[in-house]
């Protein structure tokens, strides 16, 4: 992509074009946003921002992450690292606790893993941090403390929350209910909303470095609520846990190489789809034509059946990661795609809760993910807290004939996933693209943006999305035109235009030379700075 991109603003809010040489954060919330360039411009790197800006979410964006949650990385300092910190089932929930069922309960015990983000943060400090580790900690500290006005976005998704959580009953939830709901509703756009309790445990993590979370009085006072409450957590699985290095996979796609994080995440779907498409020649089409639809939303189905049905914590995979993306298999693939849509069962990922974000300075670059999967997670937060517990699990399936089944000290398939882009040795930058199995779609529509089309980053961001639902399903936003869906329904797509929150939130930061071009797109509230 050559600076002559820039100038060209094909969509109304890509004029919005943020550029700077020293450093960049992008955040789904200007909060946080703000929280990662005090620490840029405080001498820190950009894991400390990355860090800083993961802490803040956790305060001003409740509905989609929190202390409870778990956490994935990408970070380039001079070659790319992954970072799994996503946590295990407990040791003593079994399969005949679900006797009966033929899901996970999503608001229950039972879907609650071990929370892997706190351990995301200190590991990655350890590795590139500069600042002090509490430093870290004092703008959610803050704003949790001293309270802050709820964004619109936020504020429309905490009111759709309100019917399920209010309405959860049992002492598990009575506290996870004083802390998001204390007046019987969601805070209204503009709303100063706090959380002392949320204060105090960011600065008990900030003192002990991580320690009380897993091994000391926070671990406690999580192990001794499951054991009042009907849990499963106990001090031992905290205490196990602890987040892992991996390798990151990828394949090239035109001139880009393509990097996400193995399994257990559902990012492979990404790759597997550019593979697919690598063997048409998208860029013949118009960025707004029926066939660039229908060959991205084919390619995807096939990437999801793939996905479906094979991926799993990595250890208990049936089908290796290097074959899924095999160019040999991708033909194979390829072959099955018509001028028609085909049927195919739905990918099985519901729709989460995720904040995603992306900080550079002159030698790193941070691509940084979390979530408390479904909203606000489990309803389920420890006394005096703050700590909404995810619900995972709820990713696990029951069929003990499926790689992805329910097991002891596993991990279940994840959502998450941040994304990376090199070329050649070089860093090009950070992206992800948050909601659920709207996530690998939205990567993939990104890089189609980026590599077939030529867009900036801004306006790869803000393009018209789609997202393959199942079956022949597919929603397509309502800034398509009419003459593309009607297109796509004469193929055989199930057709839906609906609103925007359907589609994703997104961020990217692309280094161009000495060039750091920080987007964030208009889906959300989210605010990217460069300086």
């Amino acid at each position: 992509m050559s600076l002559a991109n820039l100038t060209n603003y094909p969509y109304p809010s890509t004029r919005r074009v943020i550029m700077g040489s020293q450093g960049a954060v992008a955040a789904s919330q200007p909060l946080a946003t703000i929280a990662g360039m005090e620490m840029l411009l405080a001498g820190g790197s950009a894991v400390d921002a990355a860090i800083a800006v993961a802490i803040a979410l956790t305060v001003v964006e409740p509905t989609a992450n929190g202390i409870g949650a778990d956490a994935f990385a990408l970070v380039w300092d001079g070659k790319l690292h992954g970072l799994n910190g996503s946590g295990k089932s407990p040791q003593k929930l079994t399969l005949q606790n679900f006797a009966g069922l033929n899901a996970v309960p999503k608001y229950d015990w039972r879907a609650v893993t071990v929370p892997g983000a706190v351990s995301a943060w200190r590991t990655l400090w350890e590795r590139w941090g500069r600042l002090p580790f509490e430093k870290l900690f004092v703008p959610a500290i803050r704003y949790a403390e001293e309270g802050f006005p709820v964004s619109p976005m936020v504020s429309l998704a905490w009111k759709r929350l309100e019917q399920n959580y209010l309405l959860l009953v049992g002492k598990e939830f009575d506290f996870f209910k004083q802390v998001f709901f204390p007046n019987k509703r969601a805070p209204e756009a503009g709303e100063i909303w706090h959380s002392h309790a949320h204060a105090q445990t960011l600065r008990e993590i900030a003192a002990t470095g991580g320690e009380s979370f897993y091994r000391g009085n926070i671990a406690q006072r999580i192990a001794d609520f499951a054991a009042d409450t009907g849990g499963y957590l106990t001090k031992d699985d905290l205490a196990a846990h602890q987040a892992q290095w991996v390798q990151p996979i990828s394949t090239n796609y035109r001139d880009l190489t393509v990097w996400e994080i193995p399994p257990n995440t559902q990012g492979i779907a990404t790759l597997i789809a550019l593979n697919i498409l690598s063997g048409f020649e998208l860029a013949r089409y118009p960025r707004e034509s029926a066939q660039s639809y229908h060959l991205q939303i084919e390619a995807m189905k096939l990437a999801f059946a793939d996905v479906h049905k094979y991926i799993a914590d990595e250890p208990f995979l049936k089908v290796a990661t290097k074959d899924l993306l095999s160019l040999d298999y991708a033909a194979k693939r390829r072959a099955l795609i018509t001028e028609q849509a085909i049927a195919l069962a739905e990918p099985g990922l519901p729709k989460g809760g995720t904040v995603y974000l992306a900080a550079a300075d002159g030698e790193l670059i941070v691509s940084l993910i979390q979530s408390n999967f479904t909203g606000f997670g489990s309803g389920i937060l420890p006394a005096d807290t703050g700590i909404a517990l995810q619900n995972r699990g709820y990713g696990f399936g029951l069929d003990l004939q499926h790689p992805n089944h329910f097991a002891p000290n596993k991990r279940p398939i994840h959502t998450i996933i941040p994304g990376f882009l090199t070329q050649g040795d070089r860093p090009i930058g950070a992206f992800g693209v948050m909601g659920g199995a709207m996530q690998p779609q939205g990567h993939l529509q990104l890089v189609v943006n980026l590599a077939d089309y030529g867009l900036n980053p801004q306006a790869a961001l803000d393009a018209p999305r789609w997202q393959f639902v199942c079956g022949s399903t597919v929603l397509v936003e309502q800034t398509a035109s009419k003459e593309i869906t009607q297109e796509l329904a004469k193929r055989g797509h199930h057709v839906l235009q609906n609103p925007d929150d359907f589609f994703g939130r997104g961020q990217i930061i692309y280094k161009q030379e000495r060039v750091l071009i920080a987007a964030s797109e208009s889906r959300a509230d989210g605010l990217a700075v460069a300086y």
